[in-house]
């Protein structure tokens, strides 16, 4: 059924546009978007308070290691690889899953420090 599916996609390009397709674009896209202002807000962060302010210690070690703007460059690309991965591989509840989680324990905090604050 996935060769299937995937040929079917492949030659009828319109076929994304389905709606049994919509979810899992949406989910990929609100996944992008979530991933790009994480980025944005973490640098952000980064420049006002410094690499200490980042929660996750991975991050702030790559980061320290080759630079916050390419650390996160490369973070937030890793993460948009595995995205799409995961997209391609129709487990779009996870993608969406993913993006809320993203929203609730990135997103929310870094809005609240930087805007509220």
């Amino acid at each position: 059924m996935s060769a299937q599916l995937t040929s079917a996609t492949a030659v009828n390009p319109r076929a994304w546009l389905e709606s049994g397709h919509r979810f899992g674009n949406a989910a990929a896209i609100g996944f992008f978007l979530v991933q790009y202002l994480d980025g944005f807000y973490t640098y952000a962060g980064f420049g006002i308070w410094g690499l200490g302010i980042e929660a996750n210690p991975l991050i702030r070690w790559v980061a320290t290691l080759i630079g916050p703007g390419l650390g996160l460059f490369l973070a937030k690309l890793t993460a948009i690889g595995f995205g799409i991965l995961l997209h391609l591989r129709g487990v779009h509840l996870v993608v969406a899953g993913l993006t809320a989680l993203y929203v609730v324990l990135s997103i929310v905090p870094w809005t609240a420090l930087l805007f509220l604050s």
